[in-house]
C-alpha cells in the first residue's frame, strides 16, 4: 500500500521547491523590484526634483507602485504547477488545497512583498518623504503587502487555466486592492500631518486577518474549478 506524504512534508517540500525555482529564475524576484525602483527614479525627473512638490505625492506614489509591482508576478503564482501537472498531483494527494495556497502566498510575499517593503525607506528618500512617514510606511507595507499576495492568489487561481489571463486577473483583483491602498496611504499621510495613524494600521491588520482566513479558501475552490475544466 502506497503511503501518501503528510501535510507538513508536502508543505515544506512546496516551500523549498518554490523558493528554489524563484532563485533559479531570478527575474521573478528582480522584475518587481526593478519596476518599483525605475519608476520612482523617473518620477522626480518627470514632475520636479523639488522636495515641496514630491513630498505630498510620495505616500500615494510609493503605495501605487508597490501594488502594481505585486501584480507583475501574480500571473505565475500557480501557472507553472498547473502546466507541469504538479497542481493536479497536489489536489489528489488527499491534503487540503487551502494550505497549499497559503504556502504559495507566503513564498510570493517573501520574493515580492518583503523586498519592496525593505526598499521603501530608500524610495522614501528619493521621493523626499518627511521623516515622520517612514515608520508608518514600513508598517503599512508589511501588513498591506501580505494582503496583496493573499488576495492576489484568488485572481491567480481563477485565471490559472487561461493562456493569457494577466489582464483578466488585474480586472478581478484591482477592486479588492482599493481598501489596502486607501488605508495604507492614509496611515502615512496622517503621520506626516501629525495625526494618529493607528486606526488605519488597525484596519490594515483586520483586512490582512480576513484575507489570511478567507482568501486561501476562495483560491482553493477556484483551483479545483480550473483543474476540472
Amino acid at each position: 500500500m502506497i503511503q501518501l506524504p503528510g501535510l507538513g512534508t508536502l508543505l515544506m517540500a512546496s516551500v523549498k521547491r518554490d523558493l528554489l525555482l524563484a532563485f533559479r529564475n531570478r527575474g521573478d524576484i528582480a522584475n518587481p523590484a526593478i519596476f518599483f525602483l525605475s519608476v520612482l527614479v523617473f518620477v522626480p525627473l518627470g514632475i520636479s526634483p523639488e522636495a515641496a512638490v514630491l513630498a505630498p505625492i510620495a505616500p500615494g506614489m510609493i503605495w501605487i507602485l508597490a501594488l502594481l509591482a505585486t501584480l507583475l508576478s501574480l500571473d505565475r503564482l500557480f501557472k507553472g504547477d498547473f502546466e507541469d501537472g504538479s497542481l493536479e498531483q497536489m489536489a489528489i494527494s488527499g491534503q487540503p488545497l487551502y494550505w497549499l495556497v497559503m504556502v504559495k502566498a507566503l513564498v510570493h510575499w517573501l520574493i515580492t512583498g518583503l523586498p519592496l517593503t525593505l526598499l521603501a525607506p530608500l524610495l522614501g528618500v528619493m521621493m523626499a518623504l518627511p521623516d515622520a512617514g517612514y515608520g508608518p510606511l514600513i508598517a503599512s507595507l508589511l501588513l498591506g503587502s501580505g494582503s496583496l499576495s493573499l488576495v492576489g492568489s484568488i485572481g491567480a487561481a481563477l485565471t490559472v487555466a487561461l493562456r493569457r489571463g494577466g489582464l483578466l486577473l488585474s480586472l478581478i483583483i484591482m477592486p479588492l486592492y482599493v481598501p489596502v491602498l486607501i488605508f495604507g496611504t492614509g496611515a502615512v499621510r496622517n503621520a506626516i500631518e501629525g495625526f494618529a495613524f493607528s486606526g488605519q494600521l488597525a484596519v490594515l491588520g483586520a483586512y490582512f486577518t480576513g484575507a489570511l482566513l478567507l482568501a486561501p479558501l476562495a483560491a482553493a475552490g477556484a483551483l479545483r474549478i480550473g483543474l476540472n475544466q
